[in-house]
């Protein structure tokens, strides 16, 4: 059998500094050397020096007294977090279906960072590499998925089209046994990874500022895989809020909407099959153009628009050599979560104790032919003009479009719309109502310890 090129457990993502000596130091060596495989040891939240990648936002730029700390991906391989449930994924298929390189080709369904995260792991690993994704996204994604030897399936139209995405996974994948399929939106590998490894980063984020607890969570579903963390969150904090925000142009949690959007990541018109909506308190609607316009201000701001919202401030120094500033730790869908955690301060009255905690899921090198086009589209953008921008997208976020989803009727129709897409594709009336109590959702986290004894016994053997 062909070696297995091993990685970490989920509890070994969640705090590397209980990953054997040997491991932690080759992940620390390999930081610099992209395509070492010792690197998937490094799919963390959590530095060279044990503290969580994170950044709290200056008042100056949110305008709410609340604690906005944003958890940034940046530090991940591949500069985004959605290369742990991609290898989350593959390590469960290796260690407890027994698959290993040479028996079946990865394939990643994604509308970028995933599919990122498909290929590099598959790279890691020694396992050639499909993504199948819509044609409209972002030059850098398809460069990015290429630079890591996988090849691409495209499939008609923007990040609103991915369920032509999942038709085509389907159609020439799922039941083709050459193929393992890494399917996000689906498998419980990538809720378990934001339970455990998202979950215990925000956590402990929250607990080094004002009260230590976390008044909520916000995130924009795509796989709603993040989302998860806000399950683990609420174990520890009951009384926590859960925020689920979306494009108001494709409001399909909010009422169903089926638009087009440009925030790429987020909004895929379903209800994914991992999205936990027990536990999803509200869904925001976040415009999609205010999150274009936001990543330009953020990424260009001059010295005196940087001063006055507080950004000449936001850089920091890794454990390593490397030097963060939020310009280029920020993306589209990072800018959807700032506005939404804005608009969930202001909507639950938070104060300078409390803390909110979103997500910034990749950096800014996916997005620079996005802001040509847009600048292209936009003529000249002066000084002047992001600054009334910011003033708007951040300052003047506000709480309308805020959909309440606590009650039984809204729960009932999250779940008949999960039901109807997933039917389809196969899965059971009783798995789908397995999914609407909460036990089917804390079983599949707890299957995490018995999955790490796997994981860690087949390392032991190769």
């Amino acid at each position: 059998m062909t070696t297995i090129v091993p990685g970490p457990t989920y509890a070994e993502m969640r705090d590397p500094a209980t990953l054997p000596a040997k491991y932690r130091q080759a992940a620390q060596a390999a930081r610099h050397d992209e395509k070492n495989p010792a690197n998937l040891f490094n799919i963390t939240w959590r530095r060279d020096d044990g503290s969580v990648s994170y950044v709290i936002l200056p008042p100056a730029l949110t305008g709410v007294a609340a604690n906005v700390i944003v958890l940034v991906g940046a530090i991940f391989p591949t500069g985004s977090h959605k290369v742990g449930p991609a290898y989350a994924t593959l390590a469960e298929a290796e260690a407890i279906d027994g698959i290993h390189p040479g028996t079946k080709i990865i394939v990643g369904p994604s509308t970028g960072n995933f599919g990122i995260g498909t290929a590099y792991v598959s790279l890691l690993k020694g396992y050639r590499a499909v993504v199948v994704m819509p044609d409209t996204m972002s030059r850098e994604r398809y460069e990015r998925i290429r630079q890591y030897g996988a090849d691409l399936d495209l499939t008609p139209g923007s990040e609103s089209d991915v369920i032509l995405t999942l038709d085509r996974t389907y159609q020439n994948y799922v039941r083709n046994s050459d193929y393992l399929v890494l399917a996000q939106f689906e498998l419980l590998p990538n809720y378990r990874f934001h339970y455990h490894v998202t979950g215990n980063a925000a956590l402990a984020a929250a607990a080094e500022h004002g009260n230590g607890r976390v008044a909520a969570f916000v995130s924009a579903p795509g796989s709603a895989g993040t989302l998860a963390a806000g399950d683990a969150i609420k174990k520890c904090f009951s009384d926590a809020t859960i925020v689920a925000l979306e494009p108001r142009e494709c409001s399909t949690l909010y009422n169903g909407g089926q638009g087009q959007h440009r925030i790429e990541g987020i909004g895929d018109k379903m209800v994914t099959l991992i999205h936990n909506v027990l536990t999803t308190d509200y869904v925001a609607l976040i415009h999609d153009n205010d999150c274009v316009r936001g990543l330009q201000v953020l990424h260009t701001a001059g010295d005196e628009l940087a001063n006055r919202f507080g950004l000449a401030d936001l850089n920091w120094r890794d454990s390593g050599s490397a030097i963060y500033s939020l310009r280029t730790c920020l993306g589209i869908s990072g800018i959807c979560n700032i506005i939404g955690a804005i608009k969930t301060a202001k909507l639950l009255e938070l104060g300078p104790n409390d803390n909110i905690v979103t997500i910034a899921t990749d950096r800014f090198d996916r997005y620079p032919s996005v802001l040509d086009n847009w600048a292209r589209q936009e003529g000249p953008i002066t000084t002047a003009i992001l600054e009334s921008w910011a003033e708007r997208i951040f300052h003047q976020a506000g709480t309308s479009e805020i959909l309440d989803v606590r009650g039984t009727a809204q729960k009932a129709r999250l779940h008949q719309m999960k039901r109807g897409l997933w039917s389809r594709f196969g899965y059971t009336d009783r798995y789908l109502t397995a999914m609407e109590s909460i036990t089917f959702w804390d079983e599949e986290a707890g299957r995490a310890k018995e999955i790490d004894q796997q994981i860690q016994a087949l390392r032991e053997s190769t």
